[in-house]
């Protein structure tokens, strides 16, 4: 048996804690730990997405976004092999009254629990630089990105729409509506 009565007080307090803490490590209860959130993507889903038909060279995606977590989330980007550059856009009226389509920055907020509308005239997915015609009765097939880099793929059938012609605010496309 080890005696303490040759051991320095400072050394004895020292053990005494030590064993102290280690007998609390072994008892306590572990903090609760907020659960991870999932992944964006798993939380939405779109419904009545549908794609405007088109010869020329842009189109657009529409449609409800619905998002079913607890938390805000944010599509970043789209891409869809439909088209060679797919932007999210907002529209916007300039100074001289009209309106005008222009890159959103920093994507759509999609609010916890919520829902964003992309229609003609407003929110939306801008298809440029399309690789072949849109015909009513197509499908395409639409990727969303978050900001958390999960994903979200959904199909739209392609339909005809003559309305909502806004202008184009941007180098490329200055002057060409959809």
């Amino acid at each position: 048996m080890t005696s303490f009565t040759n051991t320095p007080l400072p050394r004895l307090a020292a053990l005494a804690a030590v064993s102290l803490l280690a007998l609390t490590g072994c008892s306590a209860t572990p903090a609760p730990s907020a659960a991870p959130a999932a992944p964006a993507g798993d939380s939405v889903t779109i419904e009545d997405a549908w794609i405007k038909a088109t010869d020329d060279d842009m189109s657009a995606a529409f449609g409800t976004l619905t998002n079913d977590s607890g938390q805000a989330v944010t599509v970043v980007s789209a891409a869809t092999d439909a088209a060679g550059m797919v932007e999210l856009h907002e529209t916007v009226e300039n100074e001289a009254g009209e309106m005008i389509m222009r890159e959103i920055e920093g994507g759509f907020s999609i609010p916890a629990e919520g829902e964003l509308a992309l229609e003609p005239g407003a929110d939306h997915i801008m298809l440029m630089g399309l690789t072949g015609p849109l015909a009513a009765g197509d499908e395409v097939t639409v990727t969303l990105t978050f900001s958390d880099d999960s994903t979200y793929a959904f199909t739209a059938p392609v339909k005809d729409y003559s309305g909502a012609n806004e202008n184009y605010e941007g180098d490329d496309h200055e002057g060409m509506d959809h």
